[in-house]
């Protein structure tokens, strides 16, 4: 397996004055490969994220890029690892300014980067077809997609300056089920094409054993189980693990 590009070590997050709200976390993310974060709400899993993306700082243990210590006070280091890491949240309207136009939502990150260039409607284009939307697109405002749509243009943005990992809070819970599917579909193109590392926090199980290679189950700020996907779902060996798969619904069976 190939080496964490992101890792947690012993990481614990507490609010001041609050009790922790995780508890000596260890996780890796390998490079190239997809780790999923789940378990009820409350469990921890958004607050991990926030940690893996720099967001907050852990109040004991360390979060690992390439093998170094996160610091968020190394403005110089943290820079590359903003461009290395982005995002993608569980409102694809909320995540998108109304204001501007696609084009310029777009390319924010090549612009707050640095990493406009010469060409920057040329990276946007791109981007946008990458992700399934043509070009004109960029000349639209949000409101005028689907939420399907609008989560694509999440993902471009995400994309344009080429990050090395992807990390997804809920990417497709607010979406309907058939749009789910071609989410998640596009999700896997874009980790086959790109090379990309991805860290999903998710409840919905069906899209975590679509999509991802290693889960990690988190029960009141602590992991519980992780492993293979397929080990994890398929044979779980911690009680909390067969409760969350129990408690997922299905249809009942029809009398033959």
């Amino acid at each position: 397996m190939s080496s964490p590009i992101l890792a947690a070590r012993r990481a614990g997050f507490a609010y001041r004055g609050a009790a922790p709200v995780l508890h000596d976390i260890t996780l890796d993310i390998p490079a190239g490969r997809s780790v999923a974060l789940v378990g009820e709400s409350g469990a921890g899993k958004t607050t991990m994220l926030r940690l893996l993306l720099g967001l907050d700082r852990p109040t004991r243990g360390q979060i690992l890029f390439d093998g170094e210590p996160l610091d968020l006070r190394d403005r110089a280091r943290m820079r590359g690892f903003r461009r290395s890491v982005q995002s993608v949240f569980q409102d694809p309207y909320s995540s998108l300014d109304p204001r501007q136009r696609v084009r310029g939502i777009v390319s924010e990150p090549l612009r707050s980067l640095g990493l406009a260039g010469a060409d920057p409607g040329g990276k946007v284009a791109a981007a946008l077809a990458g992700v399934g939307l043509p070009a004109d697109a960029g000349d639209r405002y949000p409101h005028e997609f689907s939420g399907g749509q609008r989560q694509r243009i999440a993902l471009a943005r995400a994309t344009v300056c080429d990050p090395r990992v992807l990390l997804a809070d809920e990417p497709v819970s607010a979406l309907d089920v058939t749009t789910r599917v071609r989410i998640v579909d596009l999700l896997g193109e874009l980790k086959e094409s790109r090379g990309l590392t991805i860290a999903m926090v998710s409840h919905d199980l069906s899209v975590v054993a679509a999509l991802c290679e290693h889960t990690a189950v988190l029960e009141n700020g602590r992991v519980v189980e992780q492993g293979d996907t397929e080990a994890v779902l398929g044979a779980p060996g911690h009680p909390y693990t067969r409760r969350l798969i129990s408690s997922v619904p299905r249809l009942p069976t029809t009398p033959s």
